[in-house]
């Protein structure tokens, strides 16, 4: 069921959300260490291919129906290309070409584009609260980015991959939005990650394949995580959160992720973000706050 009245989570959703971050936020540095390995099509199609039949076995055992309403496969398609397939295929070979923390943050800015999409798709409304919150979420990712502009300059398709990742992933968002599909999220999630995978899949066995060799345990431990937590747990988590509140709350909300992912690359890579990822922290938290905490009623 899609929620349109509501501006704030439940408790439910507020830890989905939590999940959510700290799942696909350590995921950048671990896709970093992943793709030193394993080529970047090969990465992907293994992990939606797999992470999309576990979702369906899971989806099964628990007594749901997995075949999809008749008539609904094009819109199926349209969401797997969008939601799936573009943002993966251009979010993986962005991160080879920037630093993850970077890439993160550049992925990050899908909300501007959801926010905008959705006022001009869906009619959504948007009021004075969330507009703060956009300016606040844009300000954050531009302060972040504001010392790396020039380190930028020099690896223009990256930016450009992530930013294209961004969009088709924003586009994605409000589609699943406008043309709601009548699926459990877990079912639905999971026939998305296949239709989405099977290209990119393909494409790496004509591709790749040459590529192909055992990876160490560190990168096979990353195959692991991505198929269990990043793609079974955090897609179905997305989805679920996405179908339930307004476009305006999840997309901002999800500004969260890019934080972890920038602390993760410290930690996990040794990266040395700027002053301006940190004081962006300031920012996004701001804008995060004016979204989930409730408004006041007269």
């Amino acid at each position: 069921m899609v929620t349109n009245g509501t501006t704030g989570f439940t408790l439910r959703q507020g830890g989905l959300l939590l999940a959510l971050a700290l799942g696909w936020g350590l995921n950048w540095p671990i896709m970093k260490m992943v793709i030193s390995q394993v080529p970047p099509l090969t990465f992907r199609g293994f992990c939606l291919l797999f992470g999309g039949l576990g979702l369906l076995f899971l989806a099964r055992a628990g007594g749901q129906r997995l075949r999809p309403p008749a008539g609904q496969w094009p819109v199926l398609i349209w969401l797997a290309l969008t939601n799936i397939l573009g943002w993966n295929v251009l979010a993986i070979y962005g991160v080879s070409f920037l630093p993850s923390g970077r890439a993160a943050l550049l992925g990050y800015t899908m909300p501007v584009w959801s926010m905008l999409l959705s006022a001009l798709w869906l009619g959504n409304h948007l009021t004075p609260r969330r507009l703060l919150g956009l300016a606040l979420g844009g300000l954050g990712v531009l302060t972040m980015m504001g010392m790396e502009l020039l380190g930028l300059a020099g690896a223009p398709l990256g930016a450009l991959l992530m930013l294209g990742a961004a969009l088709s992933w924003a586009v994605g968002v409000v589609s699943l939005k406008r043309f709601p599909v009548a699926m459990p999220p877990m079912a639905l999630t999971g026939w998305l990650m296949l239709l989405g995978g099977l290209p990119a899949a393909l494409a790496a066995l004509v591709l790749e394949a040459h590529r192909w060799q055992m990876p160490d345990l560190g990168p096979a431990l990353g195959l692991v995580y991505n198929v269990f937590v990043a793609f079974m747990f955090c897609y179905w988590a997305w989805n679920r959160i996405v179908l339930t509140v307004p476009v305006a709350v999840s997309s901002l909300s999800s500004l969260l992720t890019p934080l972890v992912g920038v602390l993760g690359g410290m930690l996990l890579l040794g990266e040395s973000p700027g002053w301006g990822e940190f004081l962006g922290t300031a920012f996004i938290l701001g804008a995060v706050a004016t979204v989930v905490l409730p408004e006041r009623r007269g």
